[in-house]
Formats: C-alpha cells, sequence, structure tokens
C-alpha cells in the first residue's frame, strides 16, 4: 500500500543512474569536477617540475574518472569528445605543450584515453571470470561457455541482441568482443598480475 514515486534520476554509491541508463548527467558531474581540479593544476603548475606536475595530475585529476568505469563507460560519444578533451588540456598544462595534438601528448605521456582504459580494466574485468577470481556477480554478466567442443578462441557466451540501448551498448555484449581481441599470449597468461602488465 505504499507509493513509491518514479524518479529521473537517483544517486547509488556515488554514481548518478538515470531513467535511460545513460550516465549523461553522472558523466557531466565527474566533468565538473575535474575541471575544478584542472583550474587549481594550472595555476600551482607554474611552482611545479614535471614529474609533480604529472603526479598532480594522475592523482588529482584522472582519479575522477578511475571510479567505477565499468558501469558508465558506455556513454555517447559526445560524452567520449568532453572527456578527451579535459583529458588533452590537462596533458597540455603538465608538458607546457599547446601545439602538439592529442596522440603526440598521449604517445610524450606513455598513457591512454580514459576509454582505452575503461576497455582495459573490462578486459582485466573478463581475465579474472577466466582464472575463477571474479565477484559472483560478474559471472553473471560474462558467462563462459560450458563446454567447448572445438578450440576456440571465444569462451564467453555471446548473446543475440535486438536494440542498441539494452543489447550492444551492453557490458554483456561488449565483454566477448573485447576478449577476441586480446592477443593468444596474453590471454593465456599464468597470472592476474602478469596479464595486468
Amino acid at each position: 500500500g505504499i507509493h513509491i514515486p518514479n524518479e529521473n534520476e537517483v544517486e547509488l554509491l556515488g554514481i548518478t543512474f538515470d531513467n535511460a541508463l545513460n550516465f549523461e548527467n553522472h558523466i557531466g558531474k565527474i566533468c565538473a569536477k575535474a575541471i575544478k581540479k584542472l583550474h587549481a593544476l594550472l595555476r600551482i603548475s607554474v611552482y611545479m617540475d614535471l614529474d609533480k606536475r604529472r603526479s598532480l595530475m594522475n592523482s588529482f585529476f584522472l582519479s575522477q574518472f578511475s571510479y567505477c568505469p565499468l558501469v558508465w563507460m558506455l556513454h555517447s560519444r559526445n560524452m567520449s569528445n568532453r572527456i578527451n578533451k579535459l583529458h588533452e588540456r590537462s596533458l597540455r598544462i603538465v608538458y607546457r605543450d599547446s601545439t602538439s595534438s592529442f596522440e603526440d601528448l598521449l604517445s610524450k605521456d606513455k598513457s591512454f584515453t580514459i576509454h582505452a582504459r575503461n576497455i582495459q580494466n573490462l578486459a582485466i574485468e573478463l581475465f579474472k571470470v577466466k582464472i575463477g577470481v571474479a565477484p559472483k556477480f560478474m559471472n553473471e554478466i560474462f558467462t563462459m561457455k560450458e563446454t567447448l567442443r572445438y578450440p576456440s578462441k571465444q569462451i564467453f557466451v555471446t548473446r543475440n541482441v535486438h536494440s542498441v540501448s539494452y543489447g550492444t551498448h551492453t557490458l554483456s555484449h561488449l565483454g566477448p568482443k573485447i576478449w577476441l581481441i586480446i592477443p593468444d599470449e596474453i590471454k593465456e597468461s599464468t597470472s592476474l598480475e602478469i596479464f595486468k602488465i
């Protein structure tokens, strides 16, 4: 007999879920926090050498995008561009370089885009499922095939999907695709630490 009102968005454990599950509001909040950190980094960067600026960028700015990335990583291209622009600005501040391209700055920093880091995190979760150390709920998202009758590189169940929002833009659909593109010598790693490296 209790009326439960419908909400357009709700925050659970620091993640803002909206009724369309596109996480644009959540990413907008992350970007707003990251911009404040970026302005602070810009103000104090003049007093620091390169190593300190780089360390501050990693701990102060990039850490904003490392909380539960698998939940919100399947976002729109607009949000991805917004994150990349912020990342590019942070690299320009750190390296005091206003002319190089984003790709050149990433190469100079020996780092990856935030989306590529999220894909790496997804690959690590897939490996954890493979070796049996993942939390139980991850085994339900990335289901392994019960039997492999023929030598197959695909050890995860793939699902037929009929929509974009709740089909191709889901972890259970993306995970097996990512697993297929990981080189065999990496997939056959003997431990999680080796796989991460």
